[in-house]
């Protein structure tokens, strides 16, 4: 090899890193630019605009170029769920779309978890879309999925102490669990349900994301469950105050005024 050349070599094994490193190319080639803003045109269909058939799209165009994406596939799993959430469901047509519908959130969730496995998002989806599937499907049918929910919840936890979302869907899964006498539940392995975790982990989430009225008025049906009126009265009384920030709150808030109502004498 010529002198000049093994003098210059570190230098270009250098630059050839370098221009790796700041490459526009995804893994498996896809452009990162065009990633990144079909992830924003999806994002503001999903979270500014509540237009979730026009997200869909902008995700799966996403995954169409970057199909191990990540941060498209949790987003894809929370567009089906959120999709699955508003579908009808009184036939046995419609119940069977819907439960395929939730089935894709699932999906999309465990991509996202074999894609990045210390990714705290991709277990809170997970545990949403087993969430959504075992209410579908009932939770005492569905033991196994409610036992993975609480798994991927403490999992998202544990990855990221501040995981809003998993907070709150921990807290849910304590609430439902707790439906049935511990008696009854104990010997289905579902002994660990307890309102006081609810609460604690509804808390947790608001802490987090004080804005977020479903938060709140779940928290508020705990704390009426524990007979605290006063605890859930406060919880409702911030609700009337919040912007809207997900597409159910016109009715969140009409739920919290009922149950206000309720417990107004209690």
């Amino acid at each position: 090899m010529d002198a000049r050349l093994r003098s210059v070599l570190p230098l270009l094994m250098v630059i050839v890193v370098l221009a790796l490193a700041w490459s526009p190319l995804r893994a498996g080639g896809a452009d990162t630019a065009a990633v990144n803003t079909l992830i924003r045109q999806g994002d503001e269909y999903s979270e500014k605009q509540f237009d979730n058939q026009n997200a869909l799209k902008a995700f799966q165009d996403a995954a169409a170029l970057a199909p191990n994406d990540y941060d498209v596939l949790w987003r894809l799993s929370r567009t089906y769920v959120d999709i699955g959430e508003h579908m009808p469901a009184k036939s046995d047509a419609e119940k069977e779309a819907q439960l395929k519908t939730y089935e894709k959130a699932l999906d999309a969730a465990e991509k996202a978890v074999t894609a990045n496995p210390n990714g705290a998002m991709g277990y809170t989806r997970r545990a949403i879309a087993r969430g959504r599937i075992a209410l579908f499907r009932g939770i005492w049918e569905s033991i196994d999925l409610v036992k993975q929910t609480r798994a991927d919840c403490e999992k998202a936890i544990a990855l990221n102490p501040n995981e809003a979302a998993a907070y709150y869907v921990l807290g849910r899964t304590h609430a439902k669990v707790c439906e049935k006498p511990k008696i009854v539940r104990w010997p289905l392995g579902l002994g660990w349900a307890n309102m006081d975790e609810s609460v604690k982990n509804y808390e947790k989430s608001i802490a987090l994301r004080p804005d977020f009225i479903m938060y709140r008025l779940d928290c508020a049906r705990a704390y009426v469950e524990m007979d605290e009126y006063a605890k859930a009265r406060e919880q409702l009384a911030i609700i009337p105050t919040l912007p809207k920030k997900d597409e159910d709150d016109d009715q969140f808030r009409k739920d919290a005024a009922a149950l206000m109502e309720e417990i107004k004498n209690k």
